[in-house]
C-alpha cells in the first residue's frame, strides 16, 4: 500500500549515458542503487591530466555540449556529433584540442576541475579563472560517473522560477508539483526525506544540488542564459553538506533505498 503525501508526479525522465555530454528522454527506465540504468555510465578522461573531462570547467570543455550521447537498440553508446553523424574519441580529442578516451570503469579517486562558478560568470567562459578539484561520486556507489549521489531531482516549479529548460541542469527526474502550487525550489523542503515515486521506487533526498556554471552554457541548440546560474545565486543559496559554503542551488540529489521502475506520470508521495 502506498504511503505519504501525495505531492505529484513524473513530467519528465532522462539520462546521460557519457558524463558531460547531451543525453537523452526516456518513455521508462530501471532505477537501481546504482541509479538509472546507463547513466553516467562513461566518461571522457584527459589523458594529459588523468582528470575526467567536466564541462565544469567551461574553458576546456564547453564544447563536450555540443554532442550527444543515448543508447541504442543493441545496447551501445553512441555519441552523435552537433551535425547529426557518429563521433568517436579522435573526433572529439580533435574537437577540444585533447587527448581523450572514453573509459566504462571510474578509476579509484577519479576527479573533475570545476570552475568557480562567479567567476564565470563575471568574467567569461574563455576566461581563466581560479578551478577546484572535487572527487566524483562520494554519496554514490562504486562505478558510474556521478558528480554526488545517483539520482537528480528538480520540480518544474523551480524550472519556471529560474526561467530555464530541464536540459541545463541535467536531472534524471523533473517532478510536476502542481499540488503543492508554483513555489519555486520547493525541493529544499525535501532533504532528509524519502520520496516514494510509483509503485516500488523509493528515494531519500540527501543533499540540496550545487549549480556550477554548466546550466548557463550553450546545450546543443540551447543558447547561452547566466540566470541558469545567477538567479539561483539571488534566490537560493543553501549549505548543500555540512562544511560546505552556502551556495547556489537548484534541485536536489537522492539515493535510491528501494529500486523500482519509473515512467512518466508515476506518482510521487513524500514520506
Amino acid at each position: 500500500m502506498l504511503t505519504g503525501e501525495l505531492i505529484g508526479r513524473v513530467e519528465r525522465l532522462r539520462r546521460y549515458p557519457v558524463k558531460s555530454l547531451l543525453g537523452e528522454e526516456l518513455s521508462a527506465a530501471e532505477v537501481t542503487g546504482r541509479g538509472v540504468a546507463r547513466d553516467r555510465e562513461r566518461a571522457l578522461l584527459d589523458l594529459a591530466t588523468g582528470r575526467v573531462a567536466s564541462a565544469k570547467h567551461p574553458r576546456l570543455w564547453a564544447g563536450l555540449l555540443r554532442y550527444s550521447a543515448a543508447v541504442t537498440a543493441d545496447g551501445r553508446v553512441a555519441i552523435t556529433g552537433p551535425d547529426g553523424r557518429a563521433a568517436d574519441e579522435a573526433e572529439l580529442s580533435e574537437a577540444l584540442g585533447r587527448k581523450l578516451a572514453l573509459i566504462a570503469e571510474r578509476p579509484p579517486g577519479a576527479t573533475v576541475e570545476r570552475a568557480v562558478p562567479e567567476e564565470v560568470l563575471a568574467r567569461g567562459i574563455e576566461a581563466e579563472v581560479a578551478v577546484t578539484v572535487n572527487e566524483l561520486g562520494r554519496g554514490a556507489p562504486e562505478g558510474g560517473f556521478f558528480d554526488f549521489a545517483p539520482v537528480h531531482l528538480i520540480t518544474e516549479a523551480t524550472l519556471r522560477a529560474v526561467g530555464v529548460e530541464a536540459e541545463r541542469y541535467r536531472p534524471n527526474l523533473v517532478l510536476r508539483t502542481e499540488g503543492q502550487g508554483f513555489v519555486g525550489f520547493v525541493e529544499n523542503a525535501w532533504v532528509g526525506r524519502e520520496l516514494a515515486v510509483g509503485e516500488t521506487l523509493r528515494l531519500r533526498i540527501v543533499a540540496p544540488t550545487p549549480r556550477c556554471a554548466v546550466p548557463t552554457l550553450g546545450h546543443g541548440s540551447l543558447p547561452r542564459r547566466a540566470e541558469a546560474l545567477r538567479v539561483p545565486a539571488e534566490r537560493n543559496r543553501l549549505v548543500p553538506l555540512e562544511g560546505m559554503p552556502a551556495l547556489p542551488c537548484a534541485g536536489v540529489y537522492a539515493q535510491v533505498l528501494a529500486p523500482g521502475r519509473v515512467e512518466p506520470g508515476a506518482e510521487v508521495r513524500l514520506n
